[in-house]
């Protein structure tokens, strides 16, 4: 078979017939490789083509497919409610992060549930997954364990076993031996996904990729890797922490507003249905400490939000922030500076949320404002206390979405007050969610209402 020597981009794809120094898709520099990919045949092409017939979408039966549950709450949560028949699953994250764990477990579960299972592991040895297993409590009869890293041979093993489910660990390590390049590779990666989506769509299999981040926590591989699969979840946490944060960036059968939230332990990732707790101070009345009930998807959490403001000589000044935009943070200084006169342009900024959650949502905009006032002027805020809004730049406070949730949530883990917008407070009985609330429309009077002492 004839093969057409091409260029592609390591970091999007991107194909080119020679090779070029910046890539005109994601102007990445010298990230051109070469791709020996064979040239199909007109009989390759023919022997290809479909004969069956398109189906009216009125004749289709959703009953056919139905979810598969994976035994965790929280991976079903992110999921839409399990996995789809068919699918194909990206998984990743960092190393040690527990993607491994996580895949095992749900494998484990598949096969005492009576669907046969096949892990597929190119990094450990059978024995060394037996040994996570057991650690884990993953032991099933219908459970089994290859340890190849050839494409070929491990379709081969699929065809033979006929699984239901497949796990493959990871996409970056198997390699396709019609391909003249090495695991890992642009082309590789392309191909061995291709192969694996063909057969989950052509043989009715369940598949879960594992795959690999960069340093930058971006997906390794080609951009096509994510176009080709039907979902991407992806990892987030610090190894020294033991919260793990599960997120869906595509998903074809579901929301990805969805999160699922996880606990590192010695025997491996458990649900953490009710996390909340985890979020908040142990010290409520701290100085630039507030309270956020925030939306992920469906559920409401409590994350305590913390600044540290202080005057430096050095200009310009630094603003850092992790878990929040810092383009934000630097909208609602300018927003204080102007309509509260405080002098605060002038100052080292440093916000962070518990547990390093990452907050995007403009029902923040209020907490964050309230929270570097608090430190600027060394005052805390009310005790059990909580707030939401969105801030604008003439410092009204405007409404914000899920308002009556936050609040229920609120209320569960004892709060008593809750400054919210004014148009927010109109639509909800505080006698029924037993929760004071103090409506405002400017961040003067949520400033107000946050410290009364400042005030009298």
């Amino acid at each position: 078979m004839k093969k057409r020597l091409n260029y592609v981009c390591a970091k999007c794809g991107y194909v080119s017939t020679k090779w070029i120094g910046r890539c005109p898709d994601c102007g990445g520099w010298n990230c051109f490789e070469e791709d020996a990919a064979p040239m199909p045949s007109a009989k390759d092409s023919a022997r290809s083509l479909n004969s069956i017939l398109p189906t009216p979408i009125t004749e289709i039966d959703l009953n056919d497919v139905p979810r598969l549950p994976s035994g965790s709450g929280e991976l079903d949560r992110v999921l839409g409610g399990g996995f789809v028949h068919s699918s194909v699953v990206l998984m990743a994250g960092a190393p040690g992060i527990g993607k491994s764990s996580l895949a095992l477990k749900v494998a484990a579960t598949m096969a005492s549930g009576g669907s046969k299972t096949l892990y597929v592991s190119a990094e450990e040895s059978a024995a060394q997954i037996r040994m996570r297993a057991d650690r884990i409590t993953a032991i099933s009869d219908n459970l089994f364990v290859s340890t190849q890293n050839v494409l070929e041979q491990i379709i081969a093993s699929i065809d033979k076993l006929q699984p239901n489910f497949v796990v493959v660990d990871s996409i970056q390590t198997i390699f396709k031996s019609t391909i003249d390049s090495s695991a890992g590779n642009v082309s590789q990666i392309r191909e061995c996904a291709a192969d694996f989506l063909r057969v989950a769509k052509s043989k009715d299999v369940t598949i879960i990729l594992i795959g690999h981040v960069t340093k930058d926590g971006s997906l390794a591989g080609p951009r096509v890797l994510e176009h080709l699969v039907d979902t991407v979840l992806l990892f987030e946490g610090q190894q020294a922490a033991d919260l793990r944060i599960l997120r869906a960036i595509k998903n074809r059968f579901g929301a990805t507003s969805e999160i699922g939230l996880f606990e590192m332990r010695q025997e491996g990732l458990f649900d953490l249905p009710d996390a909340s707790s985890l979020f908040l101070p142990d010290n409520p009345d701290e100085i630039g400490s507030v309270v956020l009930p925030t939306v992920e998807g469906s559920r409401a959490l409590l994350v305590e939000i913390q600044a540290l403001v202080a005057k430096t000589s050095i200009m310009p000044p630094r603003r850092t922030s992790d878990s929040i935009d810092v383009k934000k943070v630097q909208l609602l200084l300018a927003v204080l500076e102007k309509r509260l006169r405080l002098a605060i342009g002038n100052c080292d900024v440093f916000l962070k949320t518990a547990g390093d959650i990452k907050i995007d949502e403009p029902a923040a905009d209020l907490p964050i404002a309230i929270c570097l006032a608090s430190s600027f002027a060394n005052l805390p805020i009310m005790p059990r206390t909580v707030m939401f809004g969105e801030v604008g730049l003439a410092g009204e406070v405007r409404a914000v979405h899920f308002a009556r949730q936050r609040l229920y949530e609120a209320k569960r883990l004892g709060f008593e007050r809750a400054i919210i917008p004014l148009n927010n407070a109109r639509e909800i009985d505080a006698t029924e969610l037993s929760i004071e609330l103090v409506g405002v429309s400017t961040l003067r009077e949520a400033f107000k209402a946050a410290f009364p002492r400042r005030s009298e």
